[in-house]
C-alpha cells in the first residue's frame, strides 16, 4: 500500500507490523477484518493520554474543568480536524457504498480512523509510543488550548461528554407546565439512555428547565 509510508511520516510513527495500520485504516464497509475493534482500543488510549497532558499542563485547573477540556479535545470534530489535516481520507479502505458516498471526507469515518491508528500504535509500540504520538498529532491544539473558553452552558457540557463516550444525545421532554401565561412554571426531564440517567429540571422556561435538568445530569455523571 503505497499510501502507508507517506501516512507514517505524517503521523511521525514506523510500524514495526504494517498490518496493523492497515487495520486501523480499514472501514468495516470494507472487511470483516475492519478498524473497529482497534477504535474501541485507541479510543480509551486517547482519552487517557489526554487526560495526562491536561492534568500536567494545568496543575490548578478543578476536575470538571479537565474534564471539559478533554471532551472538546477527543471530540468527533476535533478528531476529524486532525485526520483531515493527515490527508487521512485519502488512505482509507472503504466499500462501494461509501465510496459512493464520499465517505472519506465523513467526520465520523476520520475520526474512527483516526482512533483506530492510535490503537494501532498502542499495540504495535506500547503506551510510550502511543504517548509519542499523540503528543505530535495534539501539538498544535495542546500549545494554543485556552481553559477559559470552555465555559458552556450545561446542554453543551452534557452534549460535548456524551459525544466523547459515543453516547446518543440527551433527551429532553417537558413533563408539565403550571400557572399563568405570563408566570409559568416548566418542569422538564433529561433522559440518558445509555446511562438509564434521568434527571428534572424546573424553570420559568423550557429553555431554562433543560439547562437545570443537564446540570442535574452532568453532576450526577462526575460524582
Amino acid at each position: 500500500m503505497n499510501a502507508l509510508p507517506v501516512l507514517q511520516t505524517r503521523i511521525s510513527y514506523s510500524f514495526t507490523q504494517p498490518a496493523l495500520l492497515q487495520q486501523a485504516l480499514t472501514h468495516r464497509s470494507f472487511s470483516a477484518i475492519n478498524n473497529e475493534r482497534l477504535e474501541f482500543l485507541g479510543d480509551s488510549v486517547l482519552n487517557f493520554i489526554i487526560a495526562h497532558q491536561l492534568f500536567n499542563l494545568f496543575p490548578h485547573l478543578p476536575e470538571g474543568d479537565l474534564s471539559r477540556l478533554r471532551a472538546k479535545m477527543v471530540r468527533e470534530a476535533s478528531l476529524a480536524e486532525i485526520a483531515t489535516e493527515l490527508n487521512l481520507g485519502d488512505s482509507l479502505k472503504l466499500g462501494e457504498g461509501e465510496l459512493k458516498s464520499a465517505g472519506w471526507r465523513r467526520p465520523s469515518i476520520l475520526a474512527d480512523a483516526l482512533e483506530a491508528i492510535v490503537g494501532a500504535v498502542y499495540l504495535d509500540g506500547g503506551f510510550d509510543a502511543a504517548q509519542q504520538v499523540v503528543a505530535f498529532l495534539y501539538r498544535d491544539k495542546l500549545q494554543t488550548i485556552d481553559p477559559k473558553a470552555i465555559d458552556k452552558d450545561a446542554k453543551s457540557q452534557l452534549q460535548e461528554y456524551l459525544q466523547s463516550k459515543k453516547m446518543d444525545l440527551p433527551e429532553y421532554q417537558v413533563v408539565s407546565i403550571e400557572g399563568e401565561a405570563h408566570a409559568q412554571t416548566f418542569t422538564v426531564q433529561c433522559f440518558i439512555k445509555k446511562l438509564k440517567l434521568t434527571t428534572t429540571g424546573v424553570g420559568t422556561s423550557r429553555r431554562v428547565a433543560e439547562q437545570q435538568a443537564a446540570k442535574l445530569a452532568m453532576d450526577e455523571i462526575q460524582s
